[in-house]
């Protein structure tokens, strides 16, 4: 079973990325991994964003960035967090899953970023992140 004594800390970058988080915290919960979820848009609220930081630098958590387009959220986290960040960002079509993919790929150095596509699997990995802790 998993540690709970790592969490999740889901940050979306719109509400409309709710339901597509559901399917992470659907599988997290299964796992006995609690979470916590907020929106806060790297661009349109970053202050919010730097508060969600500061409130968990002292804690074992795993981010998971759920965010479109540009995605500068998974960035914005990873550059202003110590922890491990993982992009899930969701997509409509394949030609918005390519935007998407190459804007999570793109990090600058010292920005680290994993990206895991489908949300069952971004659950699945911060399980197994967190079983090493056992």
């Amino acid at each position: 079973m998993a540690n709970n004594s790592i969490k999740a800390i889901l940050i979306l970058g719109s509400t409309s990325d709710e339901v597509f988080a559901g399917k992470i915290t659907e599988k997290l919960t299964e796992y006995g991994i609690s979470f916590e979820q907020h929106v806060a848009s790297a661009h349109k609220q970053a202050r919010e964003a730097l508060e969600i930081l500061e409130k968990h630098k002292d804690e074992k958590v795993i981010y998971i960035t759920i965010a479109g387009r540009s995605n500068a959220l998974s960035g914005f986290v990873a550059g202003n967090s110590n922890k491990p960040v993982i992009a899930c960002p969701p997509f409509a079509d394949k030609l918005d899953m390519m935007v998407n993919v190459n804007s999570t790929l793109q990090m600058p150095s010292n920005v680290p970023v994993m990206t895991i596509l489908d949300p069952v699997n971004a659950a699945l990995a911060i399980k197994r992140i967190s079983e090493l802790t056992n």
